[in-house]
């Protein structure tokens, strides 16, 4: 009975070992914002690894600050990878100093976006590779310095900028966002560029490789919708399991303006609302437990992730539906 006993043990051990390496085989493609998707992301890390993980990042936010080109999104994705992430704003690096903003503010430059000193570094450095690589190129050595083992991937190498028109004015997303504090009333949200702007071979690669994506709880408008808009994407999705986790308890965010960007789209800002506005690329819809009466066809879990714990709890349940 003694060997019996520790045979079932030693296969039982076996059995969830070969299960994780299915799971950890399965899900490798997150489709990622900033704030919500990368703590997402740092759970699967930890829970499963990140050798065989990739992330595609919107870059529509992205803007030239100071001469630098700033990565927002793609930006906190490597960060939060390589564990350097400042997760108290989700921005930038824990611990930087912001020296040369302030002497930079105290020159006259106004900048109005908070970037920090080893933050700007990176800035610095990618835009110096612009002049010799593409987005995709330069996003890949500048991971694998900060010791990056995951696949971190521009959604496109060409430039698309979100825009918000508010009234007979026209903003930059991180203008509207972080100068104006999401204060001027949304008319309209336009991906400029988005007509003519190609996937990265990198993210085309990435989803012919993987049966199943991850839409994470990044804002449906200004962080995925871009990303899904690219040309052919939507075609190449339409074959794989598409898993979407909402950014919404109710009717409100857990982070962000996603319900105002929602309203001026259209769409009501709920769950109901990702429905309309997915369709029937997303396979399955999971929701927070708290939600009020959810949609039918939704899967609830508990998406609140504050701690690590959450993190790590929630990347398990994901994966486990499967």
């Amino acid at each position: 009975m003694f060997d019996v006993f520790w045979l079932k043990n030693d296969l039982n051990c076996l059995i969830q070992s070969l299960s994780s390496l299915k799971i950890g085989l399965i899900i490798m493609l997150f489709l990622s914002g900033g704030t919500g998707t990368p703590k997402l992301i740092r759970g699967y890390k930890t829970v499963y690894g990140e050798e065989d993980l990739s992330v595609v990042a919107n870059t529509a936010d992205d803007i030239v600050v100071s001469g630098n080109l700033v990565c927002p999104d793609l930006d906190t994705i490597m960060y939060t990878l390589a564990g350097l992430i400042d997760d108290d704003r989700w921005w930038g690096i824990k611990d930087d100093s912001f020296h040369t903003h302030e002497f930079l503010n105290d020159l006259g430059q106004s900048e109005y976006m908070n970037i920090g000193d080893m933050d700007r570094a990176v800035h610095i450095r990618r835009t110096q590779l612009l002049r010799m690589m593409s987005l995709s190129e330069a996003t890949e050595k500048i991971s694998s310095i900060l010791g990056v083992n995951s696949n971190v991937i521009p959604m496109t190498n060409d430039d698309v900028r979100t825009k918000i028109f508010s009234g007979e004015s026209k903003l930059k997303f991180q203008e509207w966002l972080v100068k104006e504090n999401c204060e001027p009333a949304v008319d309209k949200v336009v991906f400029e560029g988005i007509e003519d702007a190609k996937p990265s071979t990198k993210f085309i690669d990435a989803v012919e490789e993987n049966d199943t994506v991850v839409i994470g709880p990044s804002n449906p408008i200004t962080s995925i919708k871009p990303i899904i808009s690219l040309n052919g994407i939507k075609e190449m999705l339409w074959d794989k399991k598409i898993i979407l986790v909402s950014p919404f308890i109710n009717k409100k965010p857990f982070s962000g303006p996603a319900d105002k960007l929602m309203k001026a789209c259209g769409y009501e800002a709920s769950q109901q609302g990702l429905i309309d506005l997915y369709g029937n690329l997303v396979d399955v819809f999971v929701v927070d437990k708290r939600t009020i009466d959810p949609p039918h066809s939704c899967v609830v879990l508990d998406t609140y992730m504050k701690t690590r714990e959450d993190e790590k709890r929630l990347a398990r349940e994901i994966t486990g539906l499967i």
